[in-house]
């Protein structure tokens, strides 16, 4: 695992379960910190996690994944090495594929969704 640049706080541990109601806006109410990544459930060999972010994330790869990211809630910035930067408000989804660096940044509060193997270690490569 790559080492961290900011102290992210990353819960790769599942939430619930199949079969339980997801209440995504009391955990985004509950939430104090600026960047946040929770696992809330596993569909597959997938997960979906939650994202509640402000600021910039460092720049880093998946070599073997690729990932999903849907904004909820505000804008989520995905700068992508020789393309441009990506914005995605609400609703709206974006596919970085394995291999690509890139990072997300949040320039004011976003609630984001992401969907990607559960093996993935969210650090990634640089």
């Amino acid at each position: 695992m790559a080492e961290q640049k900011q102290p992210y706080v990353q819960h790769m541990d599942v939430l619930h379960g199949a079969l339980s109601r997801i209440d995504v806006a009391a955990l985004v109410a509950s939430c104090t910190d600026p960047w946040y990544n929770q696992t809330l459930c596993r569909v597959n060999d997938s997960v979906v996690r939650l994202g509640i972010l402000q600021g910039e994330y460092h720049w880093h790869r998946h070599p073997d994944e690729d990932e999903f990211f849907f904004t909820l809630r505000g804008t989520l910035l995905i700068d992508v090495e020789d393309a441009d930067t990506v914005a995605l408000g609400p609703l709206q989804g974006y596919v970085v594929p394995r291999g690509v660096l890139h990072r997300t940044r949040a320039p004011e509060k976003v609630v984001i969704l992401m969907v990607e193997t559960a093996a993935i270690d969210p650090i990634g490569e640089e």
